[in-house]
């Protein structure tokens, strides 16, 4: 089997790893389960790219019971767990290709080794293998895809947009059982998890400025404030910028922000949101990281052009010293934070997330000759078949509508 990973020898621990994360990812496992019995994507060749976590090999692993032939790839040089590519190889006979810290050499090819299995769906985190599907790999017959990120799902709708979309397209990150979870309460507590690995700071106190209030913007401002800080948040959109006002945060322009923030956090999916204006502004000691998906928020070319010196100050931490003597320190080399000084998002939030990645695959390998080449939602009755199942995993029930209830929100006389 061909693959690419660092050592096969970590596998034992990477299977470790994985069934303890298992154990947080019910609603994955019910699905799992059906799908073993049901085998909806039988000899479907399936190409995902991905973070390759603990919680993608739970995922790649319920395809795989599903019936489909699977390869995975990485979606970014730095967040792949080597053991766990190792266990996918060795105990789920998957062909993985990703090594963490790989250069942009051996990510592009990883990408091309993923495509050369001739996908007929495709699973991305960032639209990376869209985008070769739409440039270099025309000829590829697929008929379907999914994406994870917001990111991605910015880039496929531009796409379809300019009436360029080649295939159908579910976008998972909409979902509201990705979005309102993993966005918010998972990118909220892995990217201060890995800010706080990276740098064992203090955040009571500090000043905190987050760019952006999407869904992950919301979740980070929120733990950062549950952390004692101060929080200050920058937007473009008044409607999010008033969002934020209302939610008690202080709300200015990143040029104002760069005076006086400590800790700076983009969250936007945008490029150069900190950029040259903001940097020379900055304070002494001041700490940036990114918890976008792609390492384009900070300005790091122009940071390295101010800089007279850049060193590693410790792991996962470099310092820039700019020429008129003040230092930043940049995280991750301004790629995800969470995932390149840690290690993610939690289970318990990721088992809605690829729920849903396994719920629109089945979708696509059912429905794809009826749908035309668009950015789709997940469809509302499978986001709230995974909200069901998670609250059940929980313990928790809910009330139903009475038939009384039900005809009342459907006439139109109901306020009589």
């Amino acid at each position: 089997m061909k693959r690419d990973i660092k050592n096969i020898a970590l596998a034992g621990e990477g299977k470790k790893r994985i069934e303890w994360a298992e154990r947080e990812m019910p609603v994955l496992r019910l699905i799992k389960k059906r799908f073993a019995k049901e085998k909806p994507l039988k000899g479907i060749r399936l190409s995902a790219c991905l973070h390759v976590t603990t919680e993608t090999a739970n995922l790649v692993s319920t395809l795989k019971a599903g019936g489909a032939d699977v390869v995975v790839c990485a979606s970014n040089p730095l967040s792949t767990q080597d053991d766990v590519a190792a266990s996918l190889v060795t105990h789920n006979n998957i062909p993985v290709y990703a090594i963490c810290g790989e250069n942009k050499q051996t990510y592009y090819k990883h990408l091309q080794s993923a495509l050369a299995h001739k996908p007929e769906i495709t699973m991305d985190d960032g639209a990376d293998l869209v985008s070769a599907l739409h440039s270099t790999h025309k000829h590829l017959p697929v008929f379907g895809s999914t994406e994870e990120t917001t990111t991605g799902v910015i880039r496929l709708k531009a796409l379809a947009k300019m009436g360029k979309l080649r295939f159908p397209v579910i976008a998972v990150n909409d979902a509201q059982t990705k979005h309102l979870f993993d966005n918010r309460y998972g990118t909220g507590q892995s990217t201060i998890d890995g800010i706080t690995r990276a740098t064992n700071i203090l955040w009571a106190g500090r000043v905190v400025v987050v760019a952006g209030y999407g869904w992950c913007g919301r979740g980070i401002a929120a733990r950062a404030r549950g952390m004692s800080a101060r929080v200050i948040v920058t937007e473009v959109d008044p409607l999010r910028a008033l969002e934020a006002t209302m939610d008690g945060f202080e709300v200015m322009n990143m040029i104002k922000a760069a005076k006086i923030g400590q800790i700076f956090i983009s969250a936007t999916g945008n490029t150069s949101v900190i950029r040259k204006e903001h940097f020379l502004l900055m304070k002494d000691g001041v700490i940036v990281a990114n918890a976008g998906h792609f390492n384009v928020e900070l300005d790091l070319g122009n940071l390295r052009a101010l800089s007279k010196l850049k060193k590693m100050a410790k792991k996962h931490v470099e310092e820039y010293m700019l020429k008129n003597g003040r230092r930043i320190f940049v995280l991750g080399e301004g790629r995800l934070v969470n995932l390149a000084c840690a290690e993610g998002h939690s289970a318990m939030v990721m088992d809605m997330s690829f729920a849903g990645q396994a719920m629109a695959t089945e979708f696509l390998a059912k429905n794809y000759n009826t749908l035309e080449n668009k950015v789709y939602p997940l469809p509302e009755k499978l986001d709230k078949k995974i909200a069901g199942l998670k609250l059940a995993s929980m313990g928790i029930s809910i009330d139903a509508l009475t038939s009384e209830q039900k005809k009342y929100l459907n006439s139109w006389e109901s306020g009589t």
